[in-house]
């Protein structure tokens, strides 16, 4: 289902079959699973792929609801993020019990700084942020696709020049599946992911870098996702304080370009393209 208050040119995708993200997430667990064969690496992986499916079971679950109800109204902000919140304390609860540590890489200075009684917060905040910025950027045929595709390929090839093993097989399954389903999803879409896909990705990509401690390269290398979410906090406050008045054209970012007179697939290759640059950034940032 389209947004009824979204760009008039979208009202031509009602009817595209949604849910695409059940396949995303079959993929990435098939290739994270491939890895613990090959390496036995079985408790981070298996907390990583755990995460991927309770976050994907939110998008499942609002995306389940907008059919029923045939409209696009799912789960509330407030439903979604309370459970964001409730499923974040496992991975962190994994990473505090489980003996890993609370220490986070700060990148440019490359020095581990422990979080000590702040790490869970810091968790949360680190998989609630995910999961709804991935999410606000699914709004343009292979968007979201295209940008985690980037974020992804750059986790794969820190891993594999740091020698951190988990970071490069995760990496290459969530690009793998992704280049997969860009193939039906890029303009014009054949399929949408929808938030099962959206908020699987956000989960798995935060899983990932919690535990191999790189959470600060997320938005870094993931720009596009905070510039989405700033977007939408500065219209709603802006709007709210101007009593109408509104700061973009539309919110998320993605829109207002759009309806500036760019072409859809134009933004998503412009979105993509500041994504490359901002992962090599990322990538010089713990070089």
């Amino acid at each position: 289902f389209i947004r009824e208050e979204g760009p008039e040119a979208h009202k031509k995708k009602a009817g595209t079959p949604t849910m695409g993200g059940v396949m995303i997430v079959l993929g990435i667990a098939a290739g994270l699973a491939t890895g613990i064969v090959t390496n036995g690496d079985a408790a981070d992986t298996f907390a990583i792929i755990l995460t991927m499916l309770v976050f994907g079971a939110i998008g499942f679950l609002d995306d389940f609801e907008k059919i029923a109800k045939k409209n696009n109204l799912g789960l509330t902000a407030k439903q979604k993020i309370l459970l964001q919140v409730l499923l974040s304390l496992g991975i962190g609860l994994y990473m505090i019990l489980g003996g890993n540590g609370t220490d986070v890489l700060i990148p440019f200075v490359n020095i581990y700084v422990n979080f000590g009684l702040l790490f869970m917060p810091f968790v949360i905040l680190t998989e609630v942020a995910m999961s709804n910025g991935v999410n606000l950027s699914d709004g343009l045929d292979g968007l979201a696709s295209s940008v985690t595709l980037v974020v992804a390929i750059l986790f794969a090839v820190v891993g594999y020049t740091h020698d951190v093993y988990i970071l490069t097989v995760s990496g290459l399954a969530i690009a793998g599946s992704l280049i997969g389903f860009l193939f039906f999803n890029k303009y014009p879409a054949k399929i949408f992911m929808g938030d099962t896909g959206s908020m699987a990705l956000g989960g798995v990509l935060s899983a990932i870098a919690i535990v191999s401690k790189t959470e600060f390269l997320l938005p870094i290398a993931g720009i596009i996702y905070v510039v989405e979410s700033l977007s939408v906090i500065i219209q709603v406050v802006y709007f709210r304080k101007t009593g109408g008045k509104r700061f973009f054209r539309m919110a998320p970012i993605h829109h207002h370009f759009e309806l500036g007179g760019m072409k859809e697939y134009n933004v998503v290759k412009l979105f993509t393209l500041v994504t490359v640059c901002s992962s090599v950034i990322a990538y010089f940032s713990v070089a």
